[in-house]
């Protein structure tokens, strides 16, 4: 690559010492070459002082000419692949399954036809220079001997009709909205502050007792570990792994694999991963129901009336993706000596493929910020969370006083907190133990994950309100429950998210008069941005990316907020995250053929008709079909038409957010983010 030839080194009061720069040019290709030695410095000392001649510095022209070409063409190339990415799509296309809940989908199908015929009759006004608007807002109607035609007229009459009916209903909207969105910024400020002041004062739980010293007299309690999965069979081998490869007392530790898969050869994999361990000497069993109801929280429930479980005084829950490290149990149980009121001790999740594409590094922002300063802060200060369902050991003495395992809900982990929060058991939350899992890589993954964990609180909110409201907690923690946890953080956030930057925002471009100031359109969001990505810092390039994703994906969590709320639609379906097997990337060929030097014991009738169901039943990775998200485009159409509208009121930066938001909505749409780039 060429040096850098800026015009600043040229004219500067002290030439270079040393040589003369020659330039040979090698189409397409330019090369600059130093020529040094004490022969040229007699040359350079004569040469001192002079200007640069025309030719050299016609070479430097053609040396940027060639860097500004070179990044044209990237860019060139990069709109080009655009749109036969776009049609790639549409030919591969599945448009989304129809839901029983279409109302919103209308809503802004309408919304953009309105948008449309309104945005024709501007461009009309504004080329018959009909436009009365001041900057003031305030309108000079004509008299009727000024109105030229008749769609003249009708363009008054809307403009009358928008300033009186519609202007005000939008302000009052617009207010609320900003109100909402200041509170919820001031929440999150002050859980940063939090997180902090823990950093500074160093504030850590420690136990009182190290089974990881030398020497150390902790007395092992009974543990039990449990693994519920459903058709994972990607994964299923890597928590089973890590699992049996815990440092604890084998005959203090039972794992339990709860399997609720559907598919036969899934499950005769994980019988035979099962059988490889247990002749290992570990002590696992494998369970399997046949009537898959309630689903995990139902596994769960049926896997805790087990007459045994009674020895045990712990257990702790992985998913099938989560890999605990061989000290996690060391690092986590001990903390539970000497603290009896303690009833959870909560892991954070790191993941294995947060480099993966953009959705991945995405997604790793939003759960950094939760594990580093949610989670963090609640658990310090209030000894109360949100369970994450994984990575974390309950008392099981805990999990039986709050009721148990609840199938009423989609999010039992939350059910279950919530409960024993209630009934006074507190927790414990350790940033420093990690577990290895998995982030959802496809758009579809992770739109029906965000589905089920905004929807699923919002049920849980309507049945268990009754009981926070008669519960012997103090007002405070009452309060904290309500308005923090339920409705500020799992209520408001989509709704103003949804609202106000997908809805009024756009709306004010044709009503002027309700415009929004840029303080909510820009500054405290890329400020609010900036303090989610602190817990990553090196996601900060991406920034932007984060923001615009961030408002796309408030109509996916909208729609499951009120589904929840109001028990529409899908409030009570559970679709199982897919995952990829980042970790181990299992081949079943490879399992197959590397089975008999593990299960000495196992017949070849069964590895062969473990071969068969395998053949049989696995699919053949062929062309993926990528769907198409209609309330996504929609919204694209209507930002890209908000957009058009701002630029004849030249208002710069609306134009440019309403056009980067319309892009993403159109990107995501079409399902060009994820696992399919």
């Amino acid at each position: 690559m060429p040096p850098n030839l800026g015009l600043s080194d040229w004219w500067g009061r002290e030439a270079r010492k040393g040589t003369p720069v020659v330039v040979t040019m090698e189409n397409p290709n330019y090369s600059v070459v130093e020529i040094e030695g004490p022969e040229m410095e007699e040359f350079s000392s004569a040469e001192k002082g002079r200007g640069k001649n025309a030719k050299q510095f016609t070479w430097v022209l053609l040396l940027r000419a060639h860097r500004a070409a070179n990044c044209i063409a990237w860019l060139a190339n990069a709109v080009w692949a655009l749109p036969r990415a776009v049609s790639k799509r549409l030919a591969n296309r599945s448009e989304e399954k129809p839901e029983k809940s279409r109302l919103l989908y209308k809503f802004i199908r309408a919304f953009v036809v309105l948008s449309l015929a309104v945005l024709c009759l501007e461009l009309v006004a504004y080329w018959k220079g009909w436009h009365f608007q001041r900057p003031d807002l305030d309108l000079h109607l004509p008299e009727k001997l000024e109105i030229s035609s008749w769609a003249h007229g009708v363009y008054i009459s809307w403009l009358g009709f928008r300033a009186v009916y519609i202007a005000y209903a939008i302000q009052i909207l617009s207010k609320f909205c900003v109100v909402l969105f200041v509170i919820q910024s001031l929440d999150r400020l002050v859980l940063c502050l939090g997180c902090f002041w823990i950093k500074f004062k160093r504030i850590k739980p420690t136990a009182e007792s190290d089974p990881l010293k030398e020497g150390s007299d902790y007395k092992y309690p009974m543990v039990l570990v449990q693994i519920p999965m459903c058709n994972e069979r990607e994964v299923y081998d890597q928590s089973i792994s890590a699992a049996c490869q815990l440092d604890w007392p084998r005959d203090r530790l039972l794992i339990q694999v709860l399997d609720d898969s559907d598919d036969e050869s899934i499950r005769t994999l994980i019988r035979t991963e099962v059988a490889k361990w247990s002749q290992q000497g570990v002590n696992i069993v494998y369970r399997h129901r046949l009537v898959r109801t309630g689903y995990k929280a139902g596994n769960l429930k049926s896997a805790m009336s087990c007459d045994y479980v009674k020895d045990y005084e712990f257990v702790a829950i992985f998913d099938a993706d989560f890999q605990p490290s061989p000290d996690f149990l060391k690092r986590t149980v001990p903390h539970f000596e000497g603290n009896p009121d303690l009833g959870l001790v909560q892991a954070r999740w790191s993941f294995v493929n947060k480099d993966e594409n953009l959705l991945t590094r995405l997604q790793n922002i939003n759960l950094c910020f939760h594990f580093e300063v949610e989670q963090q802060v609640n658990g310090v200060f209030l000894n109360f969370f949100g369970f994450n369902g994984t990575a974390g050991v309950w008392r099981i003495k805990a999990l039986e006083t709050s009721g148990g395992w609840l199938e009423r809900t989609t999010v039992e982990d939350m059910d279950i907190a919530v409960r024993a929060h209630l009934n006074g058991w507190k927790f414990i939350y350790l940033n420093d133990v990690k577990v290895l899992c998995e982030v959802p890589e496809s758009y579809e993954a992770y739109r029906k994950q965000q589905h089920r964990w905004h929807s699923g609180p919002m049920h849980l909110f309507r049945v268990c309100l009754p009981a926070i409201l008669t519960s012997k907690i103090s007002a405070w923690k009452k309060a904290n429950l309500i308005l923090l946890f339920f409705l500020l953080r799992k209520l408001i956030l989509p709704f103003y998210s949804f609202t106000l930057f997908c809805v009024i925002l756009p709306l004010t471009m044709f009503v002027p008069e309700a415009e929004l100031p840029i303080w909510v359109i820009c500054y405290i969001p890329v400020f609010m941005s900036f303090l989610n990505i602190l817990p990553a810092p090196g996601s900060f390039p991406f920034i932007v990316p984060y923001l615009l994703f961030e408002n796309t994906m408030s109509i996916t969590k909208f729609n499951a907020m009120v589904s929840g709320l109001f028990k529409l639609g899908s409030a009570y379906e559970w679709v199982v995250t897919k995952k990829a097997g980042r970790s181990s990337e299992p081949d079943f060929q490879k399992s197959i053929e590397g089975l008999p030097q593990f299960h000495k014991h196992v017949s070849d009738s069964a590895l062969t008709e473990l071969s068969k169901d395998v053949k049989k039943n696995s699919t053949p990775r062929g062309k993926r079909v990528n769907k198409i998200y209609k309330k996504e485009l929609a919204l694209a159409l209507l930002l890209l038409t908000a957009a058009v509208r701002s630029l004849l009121s030249a208002q710069g930066i609306h134009f440019y957010y309403l056009l980067f938001q319309g892009v993403s909505f159109l990107l995501v749409g079409l399902d060009l983010i994820g696992e399919q780039m």
